[in-house]
């Protein structure tokens, strides 16, 4: 059965740290080119109909490395923007707003590299994302999957979105660096098949 594949990019500096990294092109570190070499064991079997990926160099880099030839690059891919909170870690945001949730409370707008974006902004392109891939998985019946290589929060709400949940039910995913998730289907209706699988 068919399923739509998820490959979060590999460690970064930034995602080591636990800063947030939405528009900057940050490279992957040793350790994550690593984790995205061993992401080719789970995804070597697979027959793929598409692979997209972010146009940024980490996700582009995790693709080539785990094996992916032939990746588009698909610009509604690219992380949530964080705006004002680009390079911050959670922490220093509590610093001055405490209690903030970035699933509750959003970001603040930033520069003009990195202005800002609200999650119904990236629903909204998470949900033309998914009105592509859907037709190429025929409800789960076809015989190859689809791929897409990309990043912690916007794959979050891939996973909310295909179960029919609002943007902000991506809050309940948890997706680790160069892990491989899988959405599915069980009797032509959207589930998880699994998360965070490692090669």
């Amino acid at each position: 059965m068919s399923e739509l594949i998820l490959l979060r990019h590999g460690e970064t500096e930034w995602s080591r740290a636990g800063r947030h990294t939405g528009l900057t092109d940050l490279p992957l570190t040793a350790r994550g080119e690593d984790q995205a070499r061993a992401a080719a064991k789970l995804l070597a079997e697979r027959s793929l109909a598409a692979v997209y990926t972010s146009p940024l160099s980490r996700a582009m880099r995790t693709a080539e490395l785990a094996g992916l030839t032939g990746a588009v690059p698909e610009p509604d891919l690219l992380e949530w923007d964080y705006g004002g909170y680009e390079g911050v870690t959670t922490d220093e945001i509590h610093h001055t707003r405490p209690g903030w949730y970035l699933w509750n409370d959003g970001v603040v707008p930033g520069d003009a590299e990195h202005p800002g974006e609200s999650l119904e902004q990236v629903g909204a392109r998470v949900d033309r994302v998914l009105a592509r891939v859907r037709p190429m998985l025929a409800d789960g019946e076809g015989e190859e999957d689809v791929c897409l290589v990309a990043h912690g929060h916007v794959l979050r709400i891939v996973c909310a979105r295909w179960l029919g949940l609002p943007p902000a039910g991506g809050r309940y995913f948890r997706l680790d660096t160069a892990t491989v998730s899988r959405l599915g289907f069980e009797h032509a209706r959207p589930v998880v098949d699994g998360l965070n699988l490692r090669g």
